[in-house]
């Protein structure tokens, strides 16, 4: 082998190694797509758009939001999962599609772990138990103590027995070792009216849908489901204060499908670390009942994604969910 040949040889070796740079260094040369699994105008939807505007600005690239509803979120999972893994599509996901999907759905199209990587943590959606103004009770532990004297008779609305707010009522149940009668509804206004009309006792809704409620002094909040404190409700106290180790948000997270190169994964992380630093992002997740998240590297994200997924098991296993 002559010189000449000698140095292709090493200059084709290198290819390999200086491609996944490279890609970096140029992208995004093109639009990038953010698939949504919510329709147009729901909370997801706008904080996505939000995020997008603010990256199409560092980027210079137009980011273009793909909603795709339907299918409890199979659809949007499904698209972003199939889509090249280039760096130019990617899933604005919610922890229906990545956690709870596998244990509420007997077989999916596809697989949360192995289909997607995950970039970064967006924000964490609380839940909050609350009853009418009038009603009696006024904490958790006050609540547990006449679930218990009136087994299955107390009433909760909730969105739905598979939605997060009707496990994470179970949950609750479950730890404290009580029955209610879960009452599932389409719209949280719906519950609100039954609940402020007497029909029911006791809500458990995202925290967004009962603010108002909450300013008004109709609603009473007994408790929260983060595991502090919410710095808005600071005299509500959270679950895990009666029941220890007690923690159920539901998240919006951007992921990536498998095979997306490292080094654009990392480039998006650390762009969505500045977009997540503006004191105007978090305002407006707060007005969408969603907690902004500090920076959180994609190492950090998959073992969060890790200890969601094993959390989820432990619940859906102790409230007795069957899959359909």
């Amino acid at each position: 082998m002559n010189r000449r040949q000698f140095q292709q040889a090493l200059a084709a070796l290198a290819l390999p190694f200086a491609a996944p740079a490279a890609r970096a260094q140029s992208w995004p040369d093109k639009p990038v797509r953010f698939v949504l699994s919510q329709p147009a105008g729901s909370g997801p939807d706008i904080l996505a758009r939000q995020i997008g505007d603010q990256l199409s600005r560092l980027w210079q690239q137009a980011v273009i939001i793909d909603n795709r509803p339907g299918g409890q979120n199979v659809i949007g999972a499904q698209v972003a999962a199939r889509a090249a893994p280039d760096g130019y599509t990617l899933y604005y996901a919610t922890t229906a599609a990545m956690v709870t999907n596998v244990f509420t759905f007997k077989s999916l199209p596809y697989d949360p772990a192995r289909d997607f990587v995950p970039v970064r943590l967006v924000g964490r959606s609380p839940f909050v138990l609350a009853a009418a103004a009038s009603f009696p009770a006024k904490d958790l532990p006050d609540l547990i103590a006449r679930a218990k004297a009136q087994p299955g008779l107390l009433a909760a609305g909730t969105e739905g027995p598979k939605t997060f707010s009707g496990m994470v009522l179970d949950s609750m149940a479950a730890t404290a070792g009580i029955k209610l009668n879960q009452v599932p509804y389409t719209k949280a206004p719906e519950a609100l009216q039954d609940l402020l009309g007497g029909r029911l006792q006791l809500v458990c809704l995202p925290e967004a849908a009962l603010t108002a409620y909450l300013q008004g002094g109709q609603v009473r909040a007994l408790a929260v489901s983060t595991a502090k404190r919410l710095p808005q409700w600071p005299q509500v106290a959270t679950m895990a204060e009666t029941l220890p180790g007690f923690e159920f948000t539901g998240w919006n997270g951007i992921f990536a499908p498998t095979g997306t190169p490292a080094a654009v994964v990392a480039r998006i992380n650390a762009d969505l670390d500045k977009v997540m630093a503006q004191p105007e992002m978090a305002q407006r997740l707060a007005s969408l009942g969603t907690m902004a998240e500090g920076p959180m590297s994609p190492a950090e994200f998959a073992g969060f994604m890790k200890s969601e997924r094993e959390r989820w098991a432990v619940a859906v296993k102790a409230i007795g969910l069957q899959p359909e």
